[in-house]
């Protein structure tokens, strides 16, 4: 949010002027724009004056994520109640006492007239029972993909009757391509190290745990002497190697190239054809 004590405010402030627009225009912030139009989409926000108005027969109902207090602040003020007025919300962050979480919880899934929940994530990502909502929305990510797919998991639970759908808004050019990237690094990391084979300490023998520490490499004959390294052990599990061969396994961090692939809209789009 520019705050007059914001080295830029006065010359950001006279091109406004200029121009004939405000602050508080939606054109300057693209993500509540299409934060706006999301939410249209989903019946939300539509009046009955609205030409598309198709009322939310669906019930849908969302919860949107931010990594920053002030992030619902501008949703809160900028949006929802600027342009949004007929929207219903809850917000939930790290000023909601305790004692209250539960209660608003129960209260948002109980009743369907609420539209929205707002909530940061480290606050409303975990632990939480959001099964009322049916659309998840991140406005911002955390550099720990585990979090964000926790956040996701709120309305993912046990007791959801309804296909529950996740839209992430992104900012092209901007830190948060990094933030993905590195999602997706972290991802394939965990993937590699945990997998199919010793997903469970059970079926790994002490010298397979204790040779994940070890960073040097074992020679065939090595290999031979210790069943279960780079082998199969005594009960027939594939077993991985040492650590450096986990490593040697794993990708690179994406390049720009890469990231474009992965979340290229047009591709998307194409490939829906």
């Amino acid at each position: 949010m520019l705050k007059p004590t914001h080295p830029l405010y006065k010359p950001i402030m006279a091109d406004l002027q200029l121009s004939n627009s405000s602050l508080d225009s939606l054109d300057h912030s693209p993500k509540l724009l299409a934060l706006k139009e999301l939410l249209n989409e989903c019946g939300i926000g539509l009046t009955e004056s609205d030409p598309d108005n198709l009322v939310n027969a669906a019930g849908h109902r969302a919860l949107i994520f931010c990594q920053m207090k002030s992030t619902i602040d501008l949703i809160e003020e900028k949006l929802f109640k600027a342009f949004m007025p007929e929207v219903s919300y809850m917000r939930m962050d790290g000023q909601t006492p305790a004692p209250k979480r539960v209660p608003m919880v129960k209260h948002f899934n109980d009743d369907p007239t609420i539209d929205c929940f707002l909530l940061t994530t480290n606050v409303g990502g975990l632990g939480l029972n959001l099964t009322g909502a049916d659309t998840v929305i991140f406005m911002e990510h955390d550099w720990n993909p585990m979090k964000d797919l926790q956040a996701m998991d709120r309305a993912h639970r046990i007791g959801a009757t309804r296909t529950v759908n996740v839209y992430r808004l992104i900012t092209l050019n901007t830190l948060e391509e990094k933030i993905m990237s590195l999602q997706k690094f972290k991802l394939q990391t965990a993937n590699t190290v945990v997998n199919a084979e010793n997903q469970s300490f059970a079926t790994m023998d002490t010298s397979v745990l204790l040779d994940l520490f070890n960073l040097a490499d074992l020679s065939p004959a090595a290999a031979k002497e210790k069943p279960g390294v780079g082998g199969v052990d005594s009960l027939g599990n594939v077993a991985v190697g040492g650590a450096k061969s986990v490593l040697d396994s794993l990708g690179e961090l994406w390049d720009d190239s890469q990231y474009n692939e992965e979340f290229d809209a047009e591709a998307f789009v194409s490939s829906l054809k």
